[in-house]
């Protein structure tokens, strides 16, 4: 720790704290995560999910491990790129909506980077708009790989998974096991967020957490998604017989396109939501070209942006975790409502994701001698 000159905390949650620093080597400002924990091992610091997927992802879409120190055999240190501020921050600061073609370029970049992690065997688990950091230059990055999971690990996962407004409807009701979906579902909440700036779920916990969804979505059919009434059985949850609207009327200025892909990756069965891939596909996406790292132009760091979205440091302030659990809820009349979701019939060309080979990538990480790579590991001892 001794390259780093520290500016400021700007950030302090559970997990830790994040402080703006200087490497005083290179004169890059980055931002320097500081875990409460105390860690015993270097083995056991090396071997966080956190760490082992991040060494994994190389892409202009996700945040960037530099380093990571050890101190006093067992203080932990992360060093990351500096973004500049969050989507959350964004959405709070602002008076007036986003332009659709801000969010669509957001959303898109998001995807390319999802598309990527799942296409690596990964899966995110806590998206939200905390955890999608921006820079100047409207480059967006996904952050916080905390409880980022391997698609292939055993059952059963963390039931608590992901802040609440974003959680799918399958970890609501304890699925024992669920995948990738989880990640789309809440970047269909994020997207009717970034159009809105209202969550589209703002539940009080999970039970009107599920009552919110059914609300918008409408209460599920058995035939639609037996799965999901079998996990409701099981907690002896009951859901509300509520009809839902079409979007449509939520999201009044939106387009047409924009709608029908939220409310494909807002649907109850997770096997019926698109997947990243897919969904760069979508039409709503027609007019997105990728950008390579190459040309893509580097932001200045002009203001100390609150880094402290990737541990929940708003979280009092959001109240958006909470220790509620579902039991049963009254029954309405039903009378749901479904929008199916449209793709192009073929991947476009324009898209082309020249990511890196991973195996290349290991390579490159373990040949290197660069204080910037990951896997160049410093143990710092006083």
């Amino acid at each position: 720790m001794e390259r780093y000159k520290i500016i400021k905390e700007v950030g302090n949650g559970t997990f830790g704290s994040v402080w703006q620093a200087l490497n005083k080597q290179t004169g890059e400002v980055v931002a320097i995560k500081k875990m409460k924990k105390k860690y015993c091992s270097w083995e056991e610091c090396i071997n966080l999910r956190e760490v082992k997927s991040l060494r994994k992802m190389i892409h202009p879409n996700i945040i960037k491990l530099k380093e990571v120190i050890r101190e006093n055999n067992d203080i932990l240190y992360f060093v990351f790129e500096y973004m500049e501020c969050n989507l959350y921050q964004l959405m709070n600061d602002r008076p007036n909506i986003f332009s659709e073609s801000q969010v669509r370029n957001w959303c898109f970049q998001i995807f390319q980077g999802l598309a990527y992690i799942h296409q690596r065997g990964y899966f995110h688990r806590d998206l939200k708009p905390e955890n999608l950091l921006v820079s100047k230059d409207t480059t967006i990055k996904i952050a916080d790989f905390g409880l980022v999971r391997e698609i292939n690990s055993h059952a059963p996962y963390t039931d608590y998974v992901s802040t609440r407004w974003y959680r799918a409807p399958e970890v609501i009701l304890r699925s024992p096991v669920y995948g990738p979906a989880v990640d789309m579902w809440a970047m269909g909440a994020i997207m009717a967020e970034l159009l809105t700036l209202r969550p589209l779920f703002p539940g009080l916990s999970e039970v009107d957490e599920m009552y919110k969804i059914c609300r918008v979505i409408g209460t599920p059919s058995k035939s639609e998604w037996a799965r999901g009434h079998e996990l409701a059985s099981a907690i002896n949850y009951q859901f509300p017989q509520i009809g839902g609207v079409h979007l449509s009327l939520l999201l009044p200025s939106v387009s047409e396109d924009a709608v029908n892909l939220i409310a494909s990756l807002c649907s109850w069965d997770p096997f019926k939501r698109p997947t990243a891939v897919q969904v760069l596909q979508h039409r709503f996406f027609q007019s997105c070209f990728y950008r390579p790292p190459s040309l893509c132009s580097k932001a200045a760091v002009a203001r100390t942006p609150p880094y402290a979205g990737m541990l929940g440091a708003l979280e009092q302030k959001t109240n958006r975790w909470s220790s509620s659990t579902l039991t049963n809820v009254p029954k309405p009349s039903s009378n749901f409502s479904h929008v199916k979701s449209q793709y192009s019939p073929s991947f476009r060309a324009k898209l082309q994701m020249n990511y890196q080979d991973e195996t290349k990538n290991d390579k490159s990480l373990k040949g290197s001698n660069s204080q910037q790579n990951i896997v160049n590991m410093t143990i710092s001892c006083c």
